[in-house]
């Protein structure tokens, strides 16, 4: 589980609701995945490196806010599943829900909506 200051040193912000964390799995090479729950049920994934793969769902992508999404319409009603950032400078982020039913569907949603990625820091100036 990473605690605030390991957060804050994330490529990406996220609005986690009380009860939430963030966990990080094994790194690959070019690429790490962290995932977000509460308690034992994962909400949502974050993969952050080179090359991601998006969409993994089916469903419609739009551009909007900086960012793609993979937007599907079940029972009437649109659902944005995945997040894809894309920014010079910055690695790919990319953010999808998991498959939850209800309120917890809702939840993750929320999460997966409000993930951003960080302004890229510019490199230090070298010393004359």
């Amino acid at each position: 589980m990473l605690d605030a200051a390991a957060r804050a040193a994330l490529p990406f912000t996220v609005d986690l609701p009380r009860g939430f964390q963030i966990e990080t799995g094994r790194p690959g090479p070019t690429f790490r995945v962290y995932t977000i729950r509460r308690g034992e049920q994962s909400f949502a994934m974050v993969y952050v490196g080179s090359g991601a793969r998006f969409p993994i769902y089916s469903g419609e992508t739009i551009e909007a806010a900086g960012r793609l999404s993979l937007v599907s319409t079940e029972d009437g009603e649109r659902h944005a599943k995945e997040h894809l950032f894309r920014r010079d400078g910055s690695p790919d982020v990319h953010v999808w829900t998991m498959t939850l039913d209800g309120e917890d569907r809702v939840i993750a949603e929320r999460i997966a909506q409000s993930v951003d990625v960080r302004p890229a820091t510019p490199a230090a100036p070298a010393r004359p």
